[in-house]
């Protein structure tokens, strides 16, 4: 069963390390029971926001509520009822039981101990009688993220937090971190909030995806952030020379390394005489993804290296035949970008 309302709710939010603001959200509201995508570049806040969320550290500013309470980190409001998976979590130096076992002991929940242990490990695909009496030493990097992960299932969490969850692990322990977290959502109405990289897998499944770019959210993900440094063209006009020699153009820019955001690109045909707002690119089709929200398609075209984000109706998909590896035209208008 989902529940209704929000479970967490942000007011004029912003946190600061060692003097430097690195995350600033000025109103958020997250639904119980949904599935929340995190997506942005390295060092963009996803983590920092994971961490506030998870009550393991307080705003520096504003306010976060959590089931419509403002609490400390750690609250025992919460701390039984939200849990994080870090990017590099550790087992304490004992026995998959014991270390999956380890947060219902500390919480005093005992009854049934060994049948929660082996439920939560059957989530991640470590059946208990091959894993449970296994030293931590003896798993691999990926059964180690899965017994982690049932650490934290075990407890049956309000709200899971998933920080890269599948970052570095073989395709096998990927697939069962993907399925374990969304069963919690699916049989206990369980919150999920994952930062990931992988987008395709944030689209299928997300009742909403924020994209975050030096510490602020920006947009849904289904934006294409495109990065400096920037030239000035002979002809007066800005962008920059891609290896391929097409030229990606920009209205003038507020300093040189400033990243654009490009809205509303199409699939279009090439035009022989463009207007001077109006850019074509040739690329390759490298992927569609299909919007779990909206039942949108979004295909992914390489433009060289860059990677652009173009929405799709279903039905201009099988209209125009769009499949991986078609080379296509895009098109966007100079005055549907905005500087991040």
């Amino acid at each position: 069963m989902q529940p209704d309302g929000s479970i967490y709710e942000i007011e004029a939010l912003e946190h600061i390390y060692a003097g430097r603001s690195v995350l600033r959200i000025e109103q958020l509201a997250i639904e119980a029971g949904g599935i929340v995508g995190l997506v942005g570049p390295n060092g963009s806040g996803k983590s920092t926001l994971l961490k506030l969320l998870g009550l393991i550290e307080k705003p520096s500013r504003g306010s976060l509520r959590f089931r419509g309470k403002v609490l400390d980190p750690f609250a025992p409001r919460a701390r039984h009822h939200v849990t994080l998976l870090p990017q590099e979590p550790s087992l304490m130096k004992r026995n998959v039981f014991r270390n999956v076992a380890y947060g219902l002991r500390l919480r005093g929940q005992t009854d049934q101990l060994e049948a929660r242990v082996q439920e939560a490990l059957s989530f991640v695909g470590l059946p208990a009688e091959h894993f449970a009496r296994r030293p931590w030493y003896a798993l691999s990097g990926g059964e180690t993220l899965r017994a982690a992960l049932a650490a934290r299932l075990a407890l049956k969490p309000r709200v899971l937090l998933l920080d890269e969850p599948t970052a570095g692990v073989d395709a096998a322990s990927a697939h069962l971190i993907k399925d374990a977290a969304l069963r919690a959502q699916r049989e206990w109405g369980t919150t999920l909030i994952v930062a990931s990289h992988d987008r395709p897998w944030l689209y299928e499944v997300c009742s909403d995806v924020l994209q975050l770019f030096k510490g602020r959210i920006f947009g849904t993900g289904e934006e294409t952030v495109l990065f400096g440094p920037w030239e000035r063209f002979t002809d007066g006009t800005w962008g920059k020379t891609l290896s391929d020699n097409q030229h990606l153009r920009i209205p003038e820019p507020p300093g040189p390394e400033t990243p654009a955001v490009v809205e509303n690109i199409i699939l279009g045909e090439t035009d022989r005489n463009p207007s001077p707002d109006q850019v074509h690119l040739q690329g390759v089709v490298s992927r569609l993804n299909l919007a779990q929200k909206t039942g949108r398609v979004f295909a992914t075209v390489l433009v060289e290296k860059l990677s652009w984000t173009v929405p799709l109706t279903q039905e201009q998909v099988l209209h125009r035949s769009i499949y991986p590896g078609k080379t296509v035209t895009i098109q966007y208008r100079l005055d549907s970008m905005r500087w991040v």
